[in-house]
């Protein structure tokens, strides 16, 4: 993997526990849906830490002024879930992501310079990766400072193909597990999230 390529997995217990609740085959789908929604909260969480603008102002207490924190609004946030599986990644993460706005389908033709990118992804693989969509968003202008990529479960097969075009790419992720090169499957991996989560898409007739 390119050295320059910033991959975080968080040491959270939270994160930790819901993995183990997606590893587990005999989890029920509904427990499944549930770990999935939690790993994007507390990935998002984890990611946010450091990445949202805030501002200092005065306020007044019941004894008082005192210096609060606020979220600086002047700096909204774009998210893009792409289907099904960041959707449903989306679905844990949206109670900590304020001021964002949901974008499903086709990107706008203009992302503003002040705005950042949140991109909830599948897992990435070597054959399943969200190069497109980074690539759709260097065409508007958005360098990968602006973007953090959040995905389930990654593999260092999946990694390196993003390395190879976005090598300044945050991406936080719950685990890096190996990729079997006859199946394309991780090992030990989460199970197959399209036959698992409650919510499920269909093609149109």
């Amino acid at each position: 993997m390119a050295m320059s390529l910033k991959v975080i997995v968080p040491p959270h217990p939270l994160i930790k526990h819901w993995l183990s609740i997606l590893r587990e085959k005999n989890t029920p789908n509904i427990l499944y849906s549930t770990g999935y929604e939690q790993l994007g909260k507390w990935l998002t969480y984890e990611a946010l830490r450091d990445w949202l603008p805030y501002k200092k102002e005065s306020i007044k207490t019941d004894h008082g002024e005192a210096e609060g924190v606020f979220i600086n609004n002047d700096y909204p946030i774009k998210v893009i879930a792409i289907m099904p599986e960041g959707l449903s990644l989306w679905y844990g993460a949206k109670e900590v992501i304020p001021n964002s706005t949901l974008l499903l389908g086709e990107l706008p033709t203009k992302i503003e310079d002040n705005i950042g990118v949140m991109v909830y992804s599948d897992q990435i693989k070597m054959k399943s990766n969200p190069i497109e969509t980074l690539i759709k968003l260097k065409r508007l202008g958005v360098e990968s400072n602006r973007i953090l990529l959040i995905s389930s479960i990654c593999s260092n097969k999946g990694l390196n193909e993003i390395a190879k075009v976005f090598p300044q790419q945050v991406i936080y992720t719950s685990c890096i597990d190996e990729e079997d090169e006859n199946s394309n499957l991780l090992k030990p991996g989460i199970g197959n999230p399209l036959l698992r989560l409650s919510t499920i898409f269909s093609d149109k007739n």
